[in-house]
């Protein structure tokens, strides 16, 4: 009696795939950023009512919060105190910041702005939004308590104030 054989083929793998020329361009890119970012220190800022001076605008106070230095003037962050009463004689100038990312979020009262391009806007409290670069702005008005937090890339930017 003859035994039937199986036949076994070998199984072949698929071929490898090639990274597109776009995927190892990105890997390139994504790399060569992570190391021209500085090393970031531990930080920490408890809030003291000391802790809030003077800064960019002469209509707020401003906490700093340690993170430029945390950074290495990456980013900074800091907390806006708005001082009462809103006065558009002293605020509305129109003008927009030279940075590579800004986010603003509303922690205490509300906040009015109009923004080129995207209209008058009022955010209160838990209200968050990104203000892209040299967007030009105008702040309209803002509450008695107003409280911001702003984080803003780099750390060291201009700001450029525009004709009313």
């Amino acid at each position: 009696m003859a035994k039937s054989r199986k036949k076994v083929q070998a199984q072949r793998k698929p071929p490898a795939r090639k990274a597109s020329k776009t995927s190892v361009r990105h890997a390139v890119k994504a790399k060569t950023r992570a190391k021209k970012r500085p090393k970031q220190k531990f930080a920490v800022s408890h809030h003291r009512e000391e802790d809030f001076d003077q800064g960019l605008r002469t209509y707020a106070k401003y906490r700093d919060l340690g993170i430029a230095p945390a950074t290495g003037g990456m980013v900074q962050a800091h907390v806006i105190r708005m001082i009462p009463p809103y006065r558009p004689e002293d605020v509305a100038t129109p003008h927009y910041h030279d940075v590579d990312f800004q986010m603003i979020y509303v922690l205490k009262g509300w906040y009015k702005t109009e923004f080129e391009g995207e209209g008058v806007h009022t955010f209160t409290a838990g209200s968050c939004w990104i203000q892209p670069p040299k967007i030009k702005h105008t702040v309209l008005g803002y509450s008695d308590d107003c409280e911001l937090l702003e984080i803003v890339l780099p750390a060291d930017f201009d700001t450029v104030m525009l004709e009313k």
